[in-house]
């Protein structure tokens, strides 16, 4: 939804899931080629023949993230001696298998962010270290999705990989925050201002398609506005409300929700001396409720709503949030329909990218197309000439770091340095720089004859994750610092001509 709004058009959307394509379906039955396949089986040929072509900008895909999960670290499904084998976690060379077939010019794959930290990182290095080799290069990037006007403090990992040929692309570049704290930034949107209007329900009550109150809609409009109602919800484009059930909850169950505050969970709720009836073990469960506050972001919404949805309890009401206010939370408009079960509604909406997020992105990924068409270099900027220029210029900053304090060498050197950097080793990208894991590669070949021979450290080892060689990781990360205190600017921090003309000169030598 948020790439079609961005100006996309969608040649084709796959998906294994029965209810998820149901859904799809039912809200964009113009997508010519909507397909229920397996992508173990479903070939990238296939594909092509559907769609009648092989050209293709853009591919985006999220490989199923419950084997990434922090939440089920618990029990140590996602970690250390009981990693739990989970076949969903290999999908992501599926998805590359698509990446290499069709050569877009950018591609982004999604999951939850558990997936830097699941089996010790190995699944994230992976997929970054193998769409390497694809001919990308590749970043991770956490979005936070509060940030682009989503009212639940949720977080997303984006692994985002671009052609080596092409400039860089970064949220730094090209998807600056739009909402926070910040005086310049839209305020963040709360909780109430997205679901404040919708009609009152005890558990057990509402329908799958009923009436707005009116009269409520305009009470919110008058205090928040139509920023969020009017702009994401587009309530003007429906004329019924529909999804608007509670799901039921035992008597016992709606007794502990009353013993809440506004923003408190059970453990804090016990802390201040709160007799709770909950029968399960206080310790293992002490946070199982959580009455959400109407004045802050929400808690992430999670696919597990479909099983309970008692850390989600609405704010002033006895129950836990029905469908259609877990979606206004991940920011679907009110004329999105999800004709599948309830459960299955909380889930899909639960796992979804928020379509806020998804615009963002898309206006982003459009802008860095537009500069990939009408790029042009940069004439205040001195990029090497070639590779013996940018050895010696690599070797100038490295010599005068020699005490271990890039931060002491001065800009001008450093400068040139940093150039030389992203014209040797046009493959990497300054971002990555900052989570590199733990996986090292000591043998492997490299092009670089000059720098081979007088300074070989500076190639080998380099990490896996990021493709950084260890020795200039201090490099990176000072060059960033510099950029964020204003001493390097934003097109000599993401240096686009330096990375492009040493990829160029290497293909040409090759």
């Amino acid at each position: 939804m948020g790439l079609k709004k961005a100006g996309f058009k969608e040649l084709a959307s796959i998906d294994f899931n029965p209810e998820a394509i149901t859904v799809f379906r039912a809200n964009f039955p113009e997508v010519p080629h909507v397909l229920e396949e397996d992508l173990t089986k479903f070939q990238p040929k296939q594909l092509k023949k559907l769609i009648g072509t092989d050209h293709v900008d853009l591919i985006v895909g999220g490989p199923p993230c419950q084997g990434f999960s922090t939440v089920r670290q618990a029990d140590g499904a996602n970690s250390g001696e009981r990693l739990i084998e989970d076949d969903r976690r290999n999908l992501f060379r599926e998805f590359l298998k698509f990446v290499k077939y069709f050569k877009p010019k950018i591609f982004i794959m999604e999951n939850v962010p558990g997936i830097r930290s699941a089996a010790g990182g190995y699944f994230f290095t992976r997929v970054q270290s193998e769409a390497r080799k694809l001919g990308y290069r590749v970043h991770g990037e956490v979005i936070r999705a509060w940030e682009y006007g989503v009212p639940q403090k949720r977080e997303r990992q984006l692994i985002i990989g671009t052609k080596l040929i092409l400039p860089l692309f970064s949220s730094h570049l090209y998807m600056p925050a739009t909402h926070g704290n910040e005086k310049d930034l839209h305020p963040l949107v709360t909780l109430w201002e997205a679901i404040g209007d919708l009609p009152p329900l005890s558990a057990g009550e509402g329908a799958d398609v009923s009436d707005y109150d009116l009269e409520r809609r305009q009470q919110q409009l008058d205090i928040y506005g139509g920023r969020f109602l009017s702009d994401v919800m587009e309530v003007d484009k429906t004329e019924k409300l529909t999804s608007h059930r509670a799901r039921k909850h035992s008597e016992r169950d709606v007794r502990d929700f009353r013993r809440l505050r506004e923003g408190e969970n059970s453990a804090q709720a016990i802390a201040r001396d709160v007799i709770m009836e909950f029968p399960y073990d206080r310790e293992a469960f002490k946070d199982r409720y959580t009455r959400q506050h109407r004045d802050e972001l929400c808690s992430t919404i999670l696919a597990h709503l479909s099983k309970d949805g008692l850390m989600f309890i609405h704010p002033t009401q006895d129950r836990s949030l029905t469908p259609r206010e877990a979606a206004r939370v991940q920011s679907f408009p009110d004329w999105f329909k999800f004709p599948v079960s309830q459960i299955h509604q909380f889930r899909l909406i639960g796992n979804a990218v928020p379509p806020q997020v998804g615009l963002s992105v898309g206006l982003a990924i459009k802008k860095w197309l537009e500069d990939v068409d009408n790029y042009k270099y940069k004439p205040h900027i001195t990029i090497p000439v070639n590779e013996s220029q940018a050895t010696e210029w690599l070797l100038d900053m490295v010599n005068a770091g020699q005490n271990g304090k890039p931060a002491k060498i001065p800009i001008r050197i450093f400068r040139k340095g940093w150039f030389a950097i992203a014209y040797l080793f046009s493959y990497l990208h300054p971002d990555s720089a900052k989570e590199n894991g733990a996986h090292l590669i000591r043998n492997f070949k490299s092009n670089l004859d000059l720098l081979k021979r007088q300074a070989p450290q500076l190639i080998r080892p380099l990490y896996a994750r990021s493709g950084w060689p260890k020795r200039l990781v201090p490099y990176a990360l000072d060059a960033q610092r510099r950029f964020i205190n204003g001493e390097l600017s934003i097109d000599e921090y993401y240096c686009s001509e330096a990375f492009m003309r040493g990829m160029k000169a290497d293909k040409e030598e090759t």
